[in-house]
């Protein structure tokens, strides 16, 4: 049996022991550099089909959010990072939604405690500074001013509270926002610089200057709402929006996922050709298997990656073993199998 375990289980301490690349998408680095990378490599390796593009353009000619449904794992965020990543729109803004979330987190927070406690330790107003309390949330960064629309991702819309999509509706007419805040002190301060939501502090629009305590955008964001369909949405809110259902790829379409994802980027393109026939060859049983099982039950595609990525290593179990293996990895999308 081809032995590929660093761990063995045997209580013997040995360090002679080296981890092989990971993959592609679990690639982590203390390059502060890296962090855009993997989401740059995450556009670059989505697979859009036709009628994926063609909402994309309508939502982007239309100025309408792009409600994205789907199962777990087919790709409905990753096709935020895709568009970004081919119309070079910066980084994506990323509003995670739970279900205390609700429309002030997504437009701005106000440290008021903070601001309080600061003023008491000096003893003196600091008006001046208020900027250093606020920060603007995903969505309201993606309502700054702009020439080109900025990137907003909602991510799982429907896990939401009742109130929040309607909540949206006239952010989504409208295109802006108000800082009460700021609004009040109109005349003492009429411009605040604030800190925005993108990760990156070096960027152009890390901190930028709110006029009149008003946020308007100037280009409509791109906005993407994920959905898992775990709950209907009002009919106001969908007539603001253009759906898209984005199905589980078929096996022409996870072929070539799998390229994109664990082939080789470099190299002649014969090289290239040929590797890549050589890993559709040892994947071609673990699609079968794959496509069979989920005709019963939910399986993600990134567990048939996993799949691949292990079985193409150099060292790997085999028979029986390698069997049972795959067998954990292609588990259904529920406990049930945990039973």
């Amino acid at each position: 049996m081809n032995d590929w375990k660093i761990f063995k289980g045997d209580g013997k301490q040995h360090d002679g022991w080296k981890l092989p690349e990971p993959p592609s998408w679990r690639s982590f680095s203390s390059d502060t550099d890296d962090g855009a990378a993997k989401k740059q490599r995450r556009g670059e390796t989505f697979q859009a089909r036709p009628e994926e593009i063609e909402l994309v353009n309508a939502a982007l000619y239309l100025r309408r959010p792009l409600l994205v449904t789907g199962k777990p794992g087919t790709g409905k965020t990753s096709l935020a990072y895709a568009v970004a990543h081919e119309l070079n729109l910066g980084e994506v803004l990323h509003w995670s939604i739970t279900t205390r979330t609700t429309l002030k987190d997504g437009l701005y927070r106000y440290d008021a405690i903070g601001r309080l406690q600061d003023a008491k330790g000096t003893g003196q107003d600091n008006l001046e500074e208020i900027g250093k309390y606020i920060d603007l949330g995903p969505l309201g960064t993606a309502l700054l001013p702009s020439e080109k629309p900025r990137i907003l991702l909602i991510d799982e819309i429907d896990k939401s509270d009742i109130d929040l999509p309607n909540d949206l509706l006239h952010i989504f007419e409208e295109g802006e926002f108000e800082i009460p805040e700021l609004r009040r002190i109109v005349g003492k301060l009429d411009e605040v610089e604030v800190q925005t939501a993108y990760t990156d502090q070096t960027a152009p629009d890390a901190k930028v200057k709110i006029p009149k305590g008003r946020v308007r955008c100037q280009a409509f964001p791109f906005v993407i709402l994920t959905s898992n369909g775990e709950r209907d949405f009002p009919p106001p809110f969908l007539r603001r929006c253009l759906r898209l259902s984005i199905r589980e790829p078929n096996r022409q379409e996870l072929e070539r996922i799998i390229i994109a994802h664990l082939s080789r980027k470099e190299g002649k393109k014969e090289e290239i050709a040929k590797q890549a026939d050589n890993l559709l060859k040892q994947a071609d049983s673990l699609i079968t298997k794959f496509l069979d099982k989920r005709k019963d039950g939910e399986l993600a595609t990134d567990q048939l990656l996993n799949a691949v990525y292990l079985v193409t290593r150099e060292h790997f179990p085999i028979g029986e073993s390698r069997e049972k293996l795959i067998e954990q990895i292609l588990k259904y999308l529920t406990s049930l199998e945990d039973l």
